[in-house]
C-alpha cells in the first residue's frame, strides 16, 4: 500500500463543520432541556441520582473513552505497532477493579465526591483538603491531553490557529456545564458514546475492506512494511519496569479517577451502579479493540511519516485513515465525532473538579456543612468557569504532547493519591485521618515531581539535556510509597472514633441504606 502523500486537513472541511454545527446545536438543545431541570446542587452536580443502568453505562464508556482512546491510542499503534495496545489493556483490566471493589460501597457510602467515602468514618477537614487537591491535580493533567487533542482537531477541521481552536472548545464546554449541569453532560456522553462507537466501527470495517476484511491480512501487511518487530512487544516499552509501572497506574487509576467515581452517584442505589459499569465495560472493551485495527490500518494505509508530518505525538493518525478510505467527507465525520468525545469529557472532568471545590472545600471546610441549596450551587459554577479557564491555559502550554501518553500520566496520580486511601478506608478499621492526608500528599507529591523530572517533561518539554529521573511513569515508585505511608502513619497515629465508626461504615458499604 502506498502511504498518503496529500492530506487536507488543516483546510476547512464542510462536512466537518456541518458535523460540528449538527452535534453542538442539538447538544445544545439538551443543555436548554436541562437547564430547566437543575435547580438545585444534587442535580447540578449528580443529575439528582435519577440516571437508569443503561443510561449510565453509556455515559460511563462516554466519559472514559476520551481522546487519549481514540486518537492517542490509534497513533500509538499506528507508530509504535503491537506495544501500542499497552493502553488499551491496562484501561480495561482497571474496570473489574470498579465493579467487585469501588462501585457498591462507593455509591452506598458517598453523596457527591469520593471524599465522602473517606469522611464516613474520618475527620472531614484535613481529609476533604487532601482529596481535593489530589481531584485537582488529577484533572487537571487529564484536561492536558483533551484540550491538546480538541485544539488540533478544531485546528484541521477549520483551518484557524490551534490557540483559537482550543479557545473555541473551552467557551463550548463551559455552556454545556454552566448551564445544564450533569444532566445535560449525561446526555452529551450518551450522544457522544454512540457516535463514536458507530464511526469508530465504520471507520475499523472501510480500513479492513482494503484486506478482505481479514485483521490477520492487515497484521502482515504492517509487518511487511516495518518489519516483523512490528507485531512484537518492546519498541514503546522497553523496560519491564517501566511496563509493570504503566499497567500499575493504568489500572489501579481507573478506579482513582474522580470523573469517574463520581458517575456513581448519578443513579439510585448500589445494584444500579454495579450494572452500568457491566454495560461500560461491555462498550469500552469493544472500542479498543477496534482502535487496534484503527492504528494498524493507519500504519499501512497513511503511513507512519505521513502520520507524524500532520501531528508529531501522532494522534491525527484515525481521521488521516478516514481520509484515506472514505476522502474528504468521511475525514469530516469522523473528525467531528472525536471533538465530541472531547467535548463530552472535558466537561464532566470539569464538574468533578466544580464537585471538589464546592462540595469539599467551600462546603464542608470554609463554611463548616452549613450552607444554602443556592449558594452551593452558585459555588459549583463559579468553580466550573474557573476550571474552564484552566483547562484553555493548560492546552496552551501542552501543544504537541500525545495524548494517550498524558492520560497515562493522570492515571498514575489517580492510582497512587486516590486508589490507596479508598481502600484502605473500606477494609482496614485502623485507618486514621492522618494516615489518608499523608497517602494522599505523598501519592499526588510523588507522583507530579517524577514526571516532572522525567523525560516527559523535564527534556521533551522543559528541553534540558537529560532527565533526572530516567522513568516516564511514576506508578511503581508512587503507589507503593503512598499505602505504606498510609499504612505506617495510621499505625503511629491512633484514631478510636474513627475505629469504633468501621463497623457501622462496613454495614453501610453493604446493605446501603437498609443498615
Amino acid at each position: 500500500m502506498s502511504p498518503l502523500l496529500a492530506t487536507s486537513l488543516g483546510e476547512p472541511n464542510l462536512t466537518s463543520i456541518l458535523f460540528f454545527f449538527a452535534f453542538v446545536s442539538v447538544t445544545m438543545g439538551i443543555t436548554y432541556w436541562a437547564a430547566r431541570k437543575t435547580k438545585t446542587a444534587s442535580e447540578f452536580l449528580t443529575a439528582g441520582g435519577n440516571v437508569t443502568a443503561v443510561q449510565n453505562g453509556f455515559a460511563l464508556a462516554g466519559d472514559y473513552m476520551s481522546a487519549a482512546s481514540f486518537l492517542g491510542i490509534a497513533g500509538l499503534v499506528a507508530t509504535s505497532g503491537f506495544d501500542g495496545l499497552i493502553y488499551s489493556v491496562g484501561w480495561l483490566v482497571g474496570w473489574p477493579v470498579v465493579t467487585f471493589l469501588i462501585a457498591e460501597p462507593l455509591r452506598n457510602l458517598g453523596k457527591f465526591t469520593f471524599a465522602d467515602v473517606l469522611t464516613a468514618r474520618l475527620q472531614q477537614k484535613p481529609v476533604r483538603i487532601a482529596a481535593a487537591f489530589s481531584t485537582l491535580t488529577v484533572i487537571s493533567f487529564y484536561l492536558i491531553a483533551q484540550m491538546v487533542g480538541a485544539g488540533n482537531l478544531v485546528r484541521m477541521m477549520f483551518g484557524i490557529p490551534y490557540e483559537a481552536a482550543v479557545g473555541a472548545v473551552g467557551v463550548v464546554m463551559l455552556l454545556y456545564v454552566l448551564f445544564g449541569g450533569m444532566i445535560a453532560t449525561t446526555w452529551v456522553q450518551i450522544v457522544k458514546a454512540v457516535l463514536l462507537l458507530s464511526g469508530a466501527t465504520l471507520l475499523a470495517l472501510m480500513a479492513l475492506s482494503k484486506f478482505g476484511f481479514n485483521p490477520l491480512t492487515l497484521f502482515s501487511a504492517a509487518a511487511d512494511q516495518y518489519g516483523a518487530e512490528v507485531l512484537a512487544p518492546g519498541k514503546l516499552v522497553s523496560s519491564p519496569v517501566e511496563a509493570v509501572s504503566l499497567g500499575l497506574a493504568l489500572m489501579f487509576g481507573t478506579a482513582g479517577l474522580p470523573h469517574i467515581l463520581m458517575r456513581f452517584y448519578t443513579v439510585r442505589d448500589a445494584r444500579t451502579a454495579r450494572t452500568s459499569v457491566v454495560y461500560a465495560t461491555g462498550l469500552i472493551g469493544f472500542f479498543y479493540l477496534v482502535t487496534f485495527i484503527l492504528g494498524f490500518g493507519a500504519s499501512v494505509l497513511v503511513g507512519r511519516d505521513a502520520i507524524k508530518a500532520v501531528d508529531a505525538g501522532g494522534n491525527m493518525a484515525a481521521p488521516l485513515l478516514a481520509e484515506a478510505v472514505g476522502g474528504t467527507p468521511f475525514l469530516g465525520f469522523i473528525s467531528a465525532v472525536a471533538f465530541a468525545t472531547i467535548l463530552a469529557v472535558v466537561a464532566g472532568l470539569t464538574l468533578s473538579g466544580a464537585a471538589a471545590l464546592s462540595h469539599d472545600l467551600w462546603t464542608h471546610v470554609i463554611r463548616k456543612g452549613v450552607v444554602g441549596e443556592k449558594e452551593q450551587l452558585t459555588v459549583a459554577r463559579v468553580a466550573s468557569a474557573a476550571l474552564g479557564v484552566v483547562a484553555i491555559v493548560l492546552g496552551l502550554v501542552f501543544k504537541g504532547q500525545n495524548v494517550a501518553f498524558m492520560v497515562g500520566l493522570a492515571f498514575a496520580i489517580a492510582a497512587s493519591s486516590n486508589f490507596p486511601v479508598l481502600i484502605l478506608s473500606m477494609l482496614w478499621s485502623r485507618f486514621t485521618t492522618k494516615g489518608a492526608v499523608a497517602s494522599i500528599v505523598t501519592g499526588a507529591v510523588v507522583s507530579v515531581v517524577l514526571i516532572v523530572l522525567s523525560p516527559t517533561v523535564w527534556v521533551d518539554i522543559l528541553k534540558n539535556a537529560a532527565p533526572l529521573v530516567p522513568l516516564k511513569n511514576p506508578g511503581i515508585v508512587a503507589l507503593p510509597l503512598s499505602v505504606l505511608m498510609g499504612v505506617v502513619v495510621s499505625l503511629l497515629t491512633s484514631e478510636p472514633e474513627a475505629r469504633a465508626k468501621y463497623a457501622d461504615v462496613q454495614r453501610r458499604m453493604e446493605l446501603g441504606n437498609r443498615a
